[in-house]
């Protein structure tokens, strides 16, 4: 199963969170600093306007309109106030107002005038909005019997502020942009002695430790195992782990391997004492006529056990050399012929049953010992006898698949349970721990070897289970295509 390669920055990937965080708190951080600049230079700016303010409002305006003996306009007597500046006076409780514009001294409306009128008279500036002229920067100072009020346009603040803004926001963006690409390239640099310890890790994953002898070759380099880092010290502590691993292994080889030598051992060596059991139990037989009825029962018991102990004899010895390694001896095989002779016993075998075949017209050529094929064929229809009530239907059929010649047992039975239909495989998985329908002795032997075999031939075995439902496939690899 191959590792999909994840980028760095990809979604969910501590790289994307990392240049995340940080983006986020560098406009953090930029939010605060542009707010706490705006905030600051408001204040600036209102402290200048109101040093302003009270330049202007010690001078007098001309509040008479027309023109003056020179000819000079309106409002040229007020020379240095800003344009917008306002003024009034209440004298006697009468109020007289003035408002300078680019063309003179007008009289703003009396809606403006009764806003400066409610201006708090502590002699402290105070912003306020006027109608039709915004906001408005007022100071309220009593000369004598006479009350003044003076006050300045905001506009320039405002303007000022605005434009502050826009700029700060614009550096902003182009802070934020740069921190992204630099905290990107950084990041992806940071990470990849991480990620070369992940690919290390992919790489030992990737193996198949399950069976036979196993040499861990992949280790993190020594760059990336360096203890006086946080890396480094993930990297060490996996180079540890697969040298645990590797230690483990080389320790279940070596006592896979003494048991498989011991078993191939014992069953050759029990192979003739059997053989002398059963040739004495047969020679006995011969004279049953001259033994006691029990001795005769005694005798048929011996014979029997000694058939069904050379039957487990001969699976074991088969599976320890094909533990070892000792390949089969494949050649060109017409499967469907294997597989009519083996229905063929397999109906003598178990007449209760219902035996169907469905094979092509055709042979289907595969790679094959002839002697492994049959056995295979025969201890998948064997097991569907064994494990399922008289009457059940066997279906065995011939097929094809991705160069493969696959042969199917399906029956109608039971059914295999869910908790041991993963084991069906394994050695001495016993019929009393799946489908018991038969008092026929099993060794629990033979679906193991149907997989030692398949795989010896470079193919496959699998069981697909559920109640009415159960189907055994074996693939051989196929000599030619369709």
């Amino acid at each position: 199963m191959s590792t999909p390669v994840v980028s760095p920055l990809a979604r969910g990937t501590l790289g994307r969170r990392l240049v995340v965080r940080v983006v986020a708190i560098i406009a953090a951080v930029c939010l605060v600093i542009g707010l706490a600049t705006l905030v600051a230079t408001n204040q600036v700016l209102v402290s200048q306007l109101d040093a302003q303010l009270d330049i202007v409002q010690v001078r007098e305006p001309r509040s008479d309109p027309g023109r003056d003996r020179e000819g000079r306009p309106p409002g040229q007597d007020e020379v240095g106030n800003p344009i917008g500046t306002l003024k009034l006076e209440v004298r006697n409780g009468r109020p007289v107002a003035t408002l300078l514009t680019e063309d003179g001294l007008t009289t703003p409306p009396s809606s403006v005038v009764d806003d400066l009128l409610a201006v708090p008279r502590d002699g402290k500036p105070h912003s306020i909005v006027l109608d039709g002229l915004g906001p408005y920067r007022a100071v309220v100072t009593q000369r004598g019997p006479t009350l003044q009020v003076t006050g300045l346009p905001l506009g320039s603040v405002t303007h000022v502020l605005g434009r502050l803004a826009l700029a700060e926001l614009a550096l902003v963006a182009a802070a934020l942009l740069t921190a992204v690409l630099v905290t990107r390239r950084v990041v992806a640099s940071s990470l990849r002695p991480l990620n070369r310890v992940a690919a290390t890790a992919h790489a030992v994953s990737r193996q198949d430790l399950g069976r036979g002898e196993v040499t861990v070759g992949a280790r993190v380099a020594d760059e990336d195992a360096d203890p006086t880092t946080e890396v480094g010290q993930v990297g060490q502590a996996l180079n540890h782990l697969i040298d645990n691993v590797e230690h483990a292994l080389a320790a279940r080889q070596r006592s896979e391997t003494r048991v498989r030598q011991f078993v191939a051992d014992a069953s050759h060596e029990l192979r003739n004492p059997l053989a002398s059991i059963r040739g004495y139990a047969e020679l006995t037989q011969r004279q049953r006529d001259q033994l006691p009825t029990q001795a005769g029962v005694a005798i048929d018991r011996i014979e029997a056990e000694s058939v069904r102990m050379s039957d487990l004899v001969d699976d074991l010895l088969l599976l320890a050399r094909l533990d070892d390694d000792q390949g089969v001896a494949a050649e060109p095989v017409d499967v469907v012929e294997s597989v009519l002779q083996a229905v063929q016993d397999a109906r003598v075998a178990g007449p209760g049953h219902r035996w169907l075949v469905q094979v092509p017209d055709e042979p289907a050529i595969a790679m094959a010992d002839p002697r492994r094929l049959p056995q295979v064929v025969g201890n998948l229809l064997s097991n569907a006898r064994k494990h399922t009530p008289e009457g059940t239907r066997v279906t065995t059929s011939v097929g094809r698949e991705a160069g493969y010649v696959v042969v199917e047992v399906a029956d109608d039975g039971p059914g295999i349970p869910d908790k041991v239909s993963g084991q069906v495989f394994e050695r001495f998985a016993r019929a009393d721990s799946a489908r018991a329908h038969s008092t026929e002795s099993s060794t629990g032997l033979g679906l193991a070897i149907v997989h030692a075999v398949m795989e010896a031939h470079g193919g496959w075995a699998r069981v697909d289970s559920a109640p009415g439902r159960t189907r055994f496939t074996v693939g051989f690899p196929a000599v030619d295509e369709p």
